[in-house]
């Protein structure tokens, strides 16, 4: 039972980890938290329930669809919602409200076009479970953490080394300098807004494949994911996935030994002791150190 829960627990906190990788990625240059993001997350499992629907039914591509989808989409809200405040050099809590104001329009505009109504996946990953020290482990919880992991290790390699990382870590510490040192810092900017919609719509895909798709699947996730991105520090790479690990296995052993009920109260009430005992987060560090 233990062992089943952790991987229950680890296979979900990847996909946290997805998502609480894109807010850090956003407020490790922006100093904003980006609440559209799940909007991205919608999108992406959508984008590859449908293409499985009408298309191919092949799992990978409809999750390479969706994660287009939600690439798509975040930069298009860049351009058209943050772009201009950026522009004109507006408060941070600004472009945060138009968030806000984004991700109620998108979750009205999903449901008016799609309905409300759940959706499963025509094709899935294998329902079969193999057997490690007694406990029945599904297979697609261990797919599931494969694919979070390979991802998140690629976003880790270009940050770490290449030269748009050296930019994005130079960023992080101030974004003004690295403009004056010849970075496009616009460009930069929807380049991270790329990265992090890929991971959402990762994320969307395979929470779609895992449970079904609804048009406010991501606002919910997200949700946790922010949680996880607090849980860790908000801004660090590390401390996002960190939490969102510790966040997801938390709540597994919860539902399992205590309720199911509490799962989501545990959640919240972990945001409300972080933000009290120590804002920083886990992993809290100076801006310097931020990517």
């Amino acid at each position: 039972m233990f062992i089943q829960q952790f991987v229950n627990g680890i296979s979900v906190g990847s996909v946290y980890a997805l998502m609480a990788v894109g807010y850090a990625l956003i407020y490790s240059l922006l100093n904003f938290t980006n609440f559209a993001h799940g909007i991205s997350v919608t999108i992406g499992a959508f984008a590859a329930f449908f293409f499985l629907t009408y298309a191919m039914q092949n799992l990978l591509s409809g999750i390479i669809m969706g994660v287009i989808a939600a690439a798509l989409l975040a930069a298009f809200i860049q351009l058209v919602a943050y772009r201009p405040l950026l522009k004109r050099n507006s408060k941070r809590i600004f472009l945060m409200i138009i968030g806000l104001g984004v991700s109620v329009i998108g979750d009205n505009l999903i449901i008016i076009a799609f309905s409300g109504r759940f959706r499963i996946f025509p094709v899935n990953f294998s329902s079969e479970s193999i057997k490690i020290f007694g406990a029945n482990i599904g297979v697609v919880d261990i797919i599931i953490f494969v694919v979070s992991m390979i991802a998140l290790l690629i976003v880790e390699l270009i940050i770490r080394k290449t030269r748009l990382g050296l930019a994005i870590r130079g960023a992080s510490f101030s974004l003004d300098t690295t403009s004056l040192m010849g970075v496009n810092t616009y460009k930069l900017i929807l380049t991270i807004f790329l990265i992090a919609g890929s991971l959402a719509g990762i994320a969307g895909a395979l929470l779609g494949a895992k449970y079904t798709t609804y048009p406010s699947l991501g606002t919910f996730y997200t949700n946790k994911a922010f949680i996880c991105a607090v849980f860790g520090g908000l801004g660090s790479l590390p401390g996002a996935m960190i939490g969102a690990l510790i966040l997801g296995v938390s709540e597994s052993m919860i539902s399992a030994y205590v309720s199911t009920g509490l799962r989501d109260l545990f959640s919240y009430f972990i945001l409300i002791v972080i933000l009290l005992v120590r804002p920083s987060g886990l992993m809290g560090k100076s801006s310097e150190n931020k990517a």
